[in-house]
């Protein structure tokens, strides 16, 4: 009896924290957004400029940005099109019960969580969809009637995009050309239909339910190797660790060919990389494996060093960066972008409703953030999680290639942020732990690393 009265005050505090959230967080959701006609906007690797004369030139003085080849990739519309399509991963409640907790939401501690599926889930678009995908109904969704955004509120939170050109979104087809138009429909109905089922089956494994590879339930139980619990503050190193579990021990079949390495001691060993990616696949057959790269490092002591600014532009400015698991003090957000010296994120501290991905054709629309926001990079906490996909050998070893250059560029101590160093990681004496290991998820060396990290990173709300 005593223990049903303790779950019945849990639920009833978590009631109240998510009420809170969304008291403190939605009146940030719905101010506007204001973006510079004068600057390139880069998201993820894609350049969009919000002018209206066609000269289509960027404005890049007082950067590196000259090192880095750019192409316009479109208006205002394209933009908020590419960024809508972007899986967006939020606190939600009333969800099942948490094992070994009463907890059935994640309001005020799993934001960083959050951030990092976000990035995660980026980088499985990358593998299935690729980069040029975007949600056909994306510029809909402000007709949705989804709880968390009406049409009034939507309208209000893109008005600062005030898209200057109003051309047609499908190309015109010469009416003489009619067998080629229904050949070329049913081609783009047939591609159109498998992206949606991948497009749902990614998000689908990010469900806040205990079967869900990536879902809460399933983090949680890997964050318990590493001493933590349902409730506790994650920083962004020891997601990384937990995003790394995760996709090891995922039994789909459709995830067999994705793993994740997570450097050393801000120390990218290539051939630790490259061991990953041509490990078996199923039993004993070999394939090359894509590796989604994280880099857990901190920019600056207390507080951000402004001389990072260059290198994390650059590092954004990047097709095959998933983004950034990072935010500011006590507030996790997940960095997917930049214009001047802000950057552009999506936040995870607005509480929605449970939804049941498990059902066909589940609602879209609260897995979508229809408008982004912008913080000074000043404002960031230096403590983050730097995320690269490279889909084979080859594009790990140009990555290495390009971001090296890159980080020899920003670097204007003796040190760069992190390194790409070539061999293993036991041979610099460090342990390395084994591809699959036993019952045990995380190695003593790990879990030592896990703890400091624990220690050392900021605390989240």
């Amino acid at each position: 009896m005593e223990a049903t009265g303790t779950d019945e005050v849990e639920k009833i505090k978590s009631k109240f924290i998510s009420a809170w959230n969304n008291m403190k967080y939605s009146w940030v959701l719905k101010t506007k957004t204001y973006f510079s006609r004068n600057s390139p906007v880069f998201l993820l690797g894609k350049c969009y400029h919000f002018k209206t004369d066609e000269s289509g030139e960027l404005s890049t003085e007082g950067s590196n940005f000259d090192k880095i080849n750019t192409e316009i990739s479109g208006n205002v519309e394209e933009f908020r099109k590419d960024f809508i399509s972007r899986i967006w991963l939020t606190y939600r409640e009333e969800f099942p019960q948490i094992k070994g907790s009463a907890l059935t939401t994640d309001c005020g501690w799993g934001c960083t969580l959050r951030t990092g599926q976000m990035l995660l889930a980026q980088g499985l678009m990358l593998h299935f969809l690729g980069r040029a995908w975007v949600w056909p109904d994306a510029l809909d969704i402000d007709g949705s009637d989804a709880e968390s955004w009406t049409a009034h509120t939507v309208k209000k939170l893109t008005a600062s995009f005030e898209a200057s050109l109003t051309a047609e979104r499908e190309p015109k087809i010469l009416s003489n050309h009619h067998h080629r138009q229904g050949k070329l429909k049913r081609n783009c109905d047939a591609t159109e239909m498998r992206n949606e089922v991948y497009h749902r089956k990614i998000i689908s494994w990010f469900g806040d339910s205990p079967l869900a590879a990536f879902g809460l339930h399933q983090l949680i139980e890997y964050g318990k190797k590493s001493g933590k619990i349902a409730g506790d503050w994650y920083g962004p190193a020891v997601v990384a660790h937990i995003l790394r579990k995760a996709v090891e021990e995922a039994r789909d079949p459709e995830l067999q060919g994705v793993t994740v390495y997570v450097a050393q001691d801000c120390t990218v060993y290539s051939s630790d990389v490259i061991d990953r990616q041509c490990s078996c696949v199923d039993s004993g057959k070999a394939a090359t494996k894509a590796v989604i790269i994280l880099v857990p490092v901190r920019l600056g002591g207390e507080r951000t060093n402004m001389d990072y600014l260059e290198f994390v532009k650059g590092i954004l400015s990047l097709e095959y960066c998933v983004g950034i698991i990072g935010g500011k003090p006590k507030q996790s957000y997940y960095f997917a972008g930049f214009q001047d010296d802000s950057l552009i994120y999506m936040d995870p501290h607005y509480c929605q409703s449970f939804v049941d991905v498990s059902i066909k054709d589940f609602p879209l629309e609260s897995f979508h953030c229809p408008s982004p926001k912008k913080m000074s990079f000043k404002k960031m906490d230096p403590s983050c999680t730097i995320g690269f996909y490279c889909r084979t050998v080859q594009d790990f070893e140009k990555a290495s290639e390009e971001i090296t250059k890159m980080l020899k560029l920003s670097s204007k101590e003796k040190y760069p942020l992190f390194t790409f160093v070539k061999g293993h990681s036991r041979d610099y004496d460090f342990v390395s732990s084994p591809l699959h290991e036993e019952r045990d998820l995380f190695s003593e060396e790990e879990k030592k690393r896990l703890k400091r990290f624990s220690t050392e990173e900021f605390v989240l709300l």
